[in-house]
């Protein structure tokens, strides 16, 4: 690999600062061990309102400019902070991003187009950096590459900078009207962007990437293939065929000095590899759940989204079968989607000593799930990674997937001939599938203590360590500027 690169990372969230989802724990870990490699990376994120005060209160005004978006102007302020050795730079302006949420509003898209504009813009009163690659994350920072060649593609600093976009999840593209093109963008004169971005009588933020964009990314090796596919291309897969040269799939990591039983507090005890540890936890966890002390009766978790992706069609169509005769605890815990919200609330009056429901976001309370649960249950329609299968593993808790996205690349189905895999999986959208998968995870968990074990033992011991993810981003970064080099000196 070639020498350590300027690497500045766009994204909407990132953890300690603001979070929604995975993306929030993406933008948290993964700058952090690329500058643990050795490279000059930084962060540029909005300074959202859900900032928490102690940190907006440690940021350094650096400058200020204007942003044109049409017939608007716009105040941009640009406020820096360092944290865990990597420099954040934070985008503000109150009247884009000063809101309780960091999504959900109607002008969205004219926000994430001040922040990508706005990102661009910053890059020459930056002192002492300047970055060969801007890496941008789902369409919130997706028109920086469009951008990056429409407006600035004739000027001398930004000629060499090479852009890399990472869908982190394809069913959220960034659509809106095709008026925008002119009302916000003021690209109607320019030809080539008003085809690239066109869709369908619209405006699609991450259709304009992917045509834009130097390398595209997804997080895990099977979404890439499957998004090329009509099936999981959400109406973009024609596109993902034509650039498939420059589509890689990375497989997202988790940080296992976040995610260790060994070392979490938040624990009701933590607890290495030993299997005492992992009981006291579940009798705790089922104490404060309100579920009776089953001492062979699996306990099985969800810990989600409430959301159709997530496969809950599946587990509604078994639950009554399964909570009536199956044998097995049920914990849940999430928000999401009313209808999935009520069926569980409807299960848990019905049958209370079965299954135990928090409709609430509870850092605390899903670490303690992960390490009081026996089985994970993840049998998502569509996974582009997935993070809750892998911190499970670690925790001991054996998951039960489909085998689509992320987690076909992550859960090794278990061979009872030769001991091999780290969890249970199904192939087809079906929930009769879905219910032999748990009831053949259960029969062993309750009546081969040995074989259950060994599992456990190579769920805990899989690697999903952001390190070797981070290393893989490198190599296509270094590809990226060494074909820069290459044409600059053509």
């Amino acid at each position: 690999m070639g020498s350590n690169m300027n690497i500045l990372y766009a994204i909407f969230e990132a953890v300690p600062f603001a979070k929604s989802g995975g993306l929030g724990d993406v933008g948290g870990a993964l700058p952090f061990f690329l500058k643990e490699d050795g490279h000059d990376v930084r962060v540029v994120m909005p300074k959202h309102d859900a900032i928490p005060s102690r940190f907006r209160g440690k940021m350094k005004h650096l400058f200020s400019f204007q942003v044109q978006l049409g017939w608007r102007t716009q105040y941009c302020g640009v406020e820096t902070l360092e944290h865990r050795g990597v420099t954040y730079y934070f985008i503000d302006n109150e009247h884009y991003f000063k809101r309780d949420s960091l999504y959900g509003y109607g002008d969205d898209e004219e926000r994430s187009a001040f922040f990508c504009k706005a990102t661009l813009l910053c890059l020459t009163h930056l002192e002492r950096f300047k970055p060969q690659i801007i890496h941008c994350n789902d369409w919130h920072t997706a028109l920086i590459p469009v951008m990056l060649k429409e407006y600035f593609g004739d000027h001398p600093y930004y000629y060499d900078i090479r852009t890399v976009i990472s869908i982190h999840n394809l069913k959220y593209q960034g659509i809106t009207g095709y008026d925008f093109l002119n009302d916000v963008l003021d690209m109607g004169g320019h030809v080539a962007a008003s085809d690239r971005l066109s869709f369908g009588g619209a405006v699609n933020f991450l259709k304009g990437a992917l045509l834009y964009a130097d390398a595209i990314t997804t997080v895990s090796p099977s979404y890439a293939r499957e998004i090329t596919t009509p099936y999981f291309g959400e109406g973009l897969d024609g596109v993902l065929r034509w650039r498939e040269g420059n589509l890689t799939g990375i497989l997202n990591g988790i940080d296992y000095g976040e995610y260790d039983p060994a070392r979490d507090e938040m624990l009701y005890r933590p607890y290495a590899d030993d299997a005492e540890g992992k009981a006291f936890n579940k009798k705790k966890l089922r104490e404060e759940l309100a579920l009776p002390a089953e001492e062979k009766m699996p306990l099985l978790v969800i810990v989600s989204r409430l959301t159709e992706q997530k496969g809950l069609d599946l587990v509604a169509h078994i639950l009554e079968e399964l909570l009536y005769k199956g044998d097995v605890q049920l914990a849940v815990l999430g928000t999401g989607d009313w209808r999935y919200e009520e069926m569980f609330y409807y299960f848990a009056n019905r049958y209370p000593k079965r299954i135990a429901v928090r409709i609430t976001f509870d850092e605390t309370l899903a670490r303690r799930i992960y390490a009081g649960g026996d089985i994970l249950l993840m049998p998502s329609k569509f996974e582009p990674c997935g993070i809750t299968q892998m911190i499970a593993m670690k925790y001991g808790t054996v998951p039960i997937v489909r085998e689509t996205g992320g987690l076909r690349d992550t859960v090794v189905p278990y061979n009872r001939f030769t001991g091999e895999g780290t969890g249970f999986s199904f192939a087809n959208y079906n929930a009769h599938e879905l219910l032999f998968a748990i009831r053949e995870a259960a029969d062993i968990c309750r009546g081969d203590r040995t074989a259950w074990s060994g599992i456990q033992k190579n769920a805990r011991a899989a690697d999903f360590s952001w390190q070797t993810s981070a290393r893989r981003y490198a190599a296509l970064y270094d590809g990226l500027c060494k074909k820069s080099k290459f044409i600059r000196n053509q």
